[in-house]
């Protein structure tokens, strides 16, 4: 979950004029690299190797 602090240092970061698709981008990329930092701590991640099979079975 994305906090405020980061949603208002987001909006420091963001030009002068923009849209809101581009606020929201933005703020969905930042809360999906903090949901993926969270697994990896969690160790809720897959090895390369893992991910390999999974493609190969997925791709058949």
């Amino acid at each position: 979950m994305i906090t405020k602090e980061k949603v208002i240092d987001s909006l420091k970061d963001m030009p002068v004029r923009f849209s809101i698709d581009q606020l929201i981008d933005k703020l969905l990329f930042i809360e999906k690299v903090e949901s993926g930092l969270s697994q990896s701590v969690k160790e809720e991640v897959f090895s390369q190797e893992q991910a390999r099979e999974m493609l190969k079975k997925w791709s058949r």
